[in-house]
């Protein structure tokens, strides 16, 4: 599992992650939360190149996700 973001931002279906470093996964990638379940999936990158900021359409409901560290498989 590779960690990918904290969410820092939470509205409605929708949570934004900050990502740790310069990497991050691509569109249309499945994240999961510490318990591997699926969350949502990223659906934008934007920011800072060096730590962007990825937008993650949530499964179900995204406020829930604030605070949380999210990974990939």
């Amino acid at each position: 599992m590779r960690r990918v973001g904290t969410v820092v931002r939470a509205v409605g279906g929708v949570a934004v992650a900050r990502s740790p470093d310069e990497t991050h996964p691509d569109l249309g990638t499945s994240v999961v939360d510490d318990s591997l379940a699926t969350v949502g999936r990223v659906v934008d990158v934007m920011g800072p190149v060096d730590r962007p900021y990825l937008v993650v359409a949530a499964e179900e409901g995204g406020a829930e996700l604030l605070n949380e560290r999210l990974y990939v498989r």
